[in-house]
């Protein structure tokens, strides 16, 4: 077995997660675990390497198809049209972005969305988002939807409140991001105070609750939302970023947010240009996201307002090309990025520089698909992911008849999503699932838990996992309901009337949603926006 890379020495924060601060006050740093070092002053960008877990090469798949380092195993959590464990509830067509909360009684809620564009179905948007809820051990207790009645959910992030961002790319640029509550009791809020845009992803930064939002537009921009009060998305100003050439970071007013007459991408001269904005992501004062028209990812300091390029894939440079979307490991700092074409890899930047593959799909049937969703559980223990267009088990006309895309293979490329466990480094071994705390929701838990886990067999085939089952048996779930912070929802539009959806999680349009409306039609009547179709779709 390949030895495992720890982390750096006296690094390790009170916490239990990697202090940065105290890495960049060494001669030798590591910025921000995005894996950018930094020498003397000077940010050298990352550069392929083994990774901190060993090569992948020459390892052979694991029954679910993925390439993974010695010592991890996979297992399918949900497969699109198939009933998610004993739920009854049938994981929804091309599963996108997700998220993962904890739920106050050592489980967790994982939110995912579901990419269906409107294009695919004219008559009656068919995305939205769902929710798993599992036990401390990793069981499904349940799973439902938790977004109705909307479309061309690609990508989104949680916030430190515990609610789920879903955003709309829609190609028309009039995407909303909606708020979601991950365990089903509230329904979703439209928050047009966030714009209306081809959005590409959203994370908040827990410190100040700002948002950060990406736009998946040639033309894109990256924007930031700083609401009136903490955890209240209804008002706020919305600004985007500016670059200046010493690599400072400024910030400019967007006056229309809902770019009823000029875009929002347009209302901000010199702004620095995101091409195809995609995943982002915010931890530790730091701020990640990627680029998929140039291959990039980037780095922003939030503190000392100061912008780093971490990796330049111009020209499909190996091992990391076709980037889409991306997390940050909770405890040691590592960023994943998941590619959204190319030979399907999860790739991982650690915090010393080193650009490796982690996890790849090498069963060709992905071919036509994309690495979707990555994020970790609370604990920093799980990591999960979806094949957007995975081979599954029904046709997607079986699924949403108006999405045919005729018998197989093609037909089959419904979705798949995985979990990976192993031994993600900074995460202790010791540690019993039955009697350790797991925090309430947050973006960047604080505590690492270990849990023994008690595997159950998914619908379909598992992986290497040799977890043993605990002594005693898993007390009922007694979930507390969490806080409301979806109080500006006014009525209930739900459009969802699928087996399965939990009662009163109907979409719900937040205070000034007419005002999305007006836009929307002024929109319509002078035509379509401009702009090519650049980003990856179903």
């Amino acid at each position: 077995m390949a030895p495992l890379r720890p982390l750096p020495e006296g690094t390790m924060g009170p916490d239990g997660r990697l202090d940065r601060r105290t890495l960049l006050q060494g001669g030798l740093a590591f910025a921000a675990g995005a894996g950018l070092i930094v020498r003397g002053g000077m940010a050298v960008a990352a550069e392929p390497g083994v990774g901190p877990y060993g090569s992948t090469a020459g390892r052979s798949p694991d029954r679910n198809g993925l390439v993974l380092p010695e010592g991890f195993s996979s297992r399918v959590v949900a497969v699109s049209g198939d009933p998610v464990g004993a739920s009854g509830y049938e994981w929804p067509l091309f599963p996108g972005g997700a998220g993962t909360f904890a739920d106050g009684a050592g489980g967790w809620f994982y939110a995912c969305n579901s990419a269906v564009y409107d294009y695919l179905t004219p008559w009656k948007p068919m995305g939205g988002a769902s929710a798993v809820h599992f036990d401390p051990y990793g069981e499904v207790l349940d799973a439902y939807r938790i977004l109705a009645g909307s479309h061309s959910n690609r990508d989104g992030g949680p916030t430190p409140w515990g609610t789920w961002m879903s955003c709309e790319q829609d190609f028309e640029g009039e995407g909303i991001v909606w708020e979601c509550d991950p365990s089903g009791s509230e329904p979703a809020v439209a928050r047009a105070a966030l714009g209306l845009r081809r959005h590409g992803s959203a994370t908040v930064n827990p410190v100040d609750g700002v948002v950060y939002l990406t736009e998946a537009e040639r033309d894109g921009l990256l924007y930031r939302f700083a609401p009136d009060e903490f955890g209240d998305l209804s008002a706020g100003r919305l600004e985007a970023m500016i670059l200046d050439a010493d690599g400072t970071v400024g910030w400019g007013p967007v006056a229309d947010p809902l770019g009823g007459e000029v875009p929002a991408r347009q209302q901000v001269p010199g702004a620095f240009v995101t091409a195809v904005g995609g995943g982002v992501w915010c931890q530790d004062g730091w701020l990640w996201l990627t680029t998929s028209l140039d291959n990039r990812v980037h780095a922003v300091d939030l503190v000392n307002r100061r912008y780093e390029l971490v990796w330049d894939g111009v020209g499909n440079r190996q091992p990391l090309a076709g980037i889409a979307d991306l997390t940050v490991a909770p405890v040691s700092g590592d960023l994943y990025v998941a590619e959204d074409r190319g030979n399907m890899e999860l790739v991982l930047i650690g915090v010393e520089g080193d650009v490796a593959s982690f996890a790849r799909f090498a069963d060709p049937t992905h071919r036509l698909s994309e690495v979707s969703g990555p994020c970790f559980d609370p604990a920093g223990e799980r990591l999960y992911f979806s094949s957007l267009r995975g081979p599954g088990n029904r046709l997607t006309r079986d699924v949403i008849p108006d999405v045919d895309w005729g018998d197989a293979p093609e037909g089959l490329m419904v979705g798949v999503t995985y979990e990976v466990t192993g031994p993600f480094r900074g995460i202790p071994a010791d540690t019993d699932a039955a009697t350790a705390q797991v925090p309430g929701p947050t973006m960047s838990p604080a505590l690492p838990v270990t849990t023994v886990r008690s595997e159950v067999a998914p619908t379909t085939a598992v992986g290497t996992a040799t977890d043993e089952k605990p002594a005693t048996e898993v007390p009922p779930s007694t979930v507390p309901a969490p806080p409301s912070t979806l109080a500006g929802a006014v009525q209930d539009n739900s459009r969802d009337d699928s087996p399965g959806s939990r009662a009163g999680t109907g979409v719900a349009v937040a205070v000034g949603i007419a005002a999305v409306g007006g836009v929307l039609a002024l929109r319509r009547r002078r035509g379509a926006p401009d702009g090519e179709s650049d980003a990856e779709d179903p």
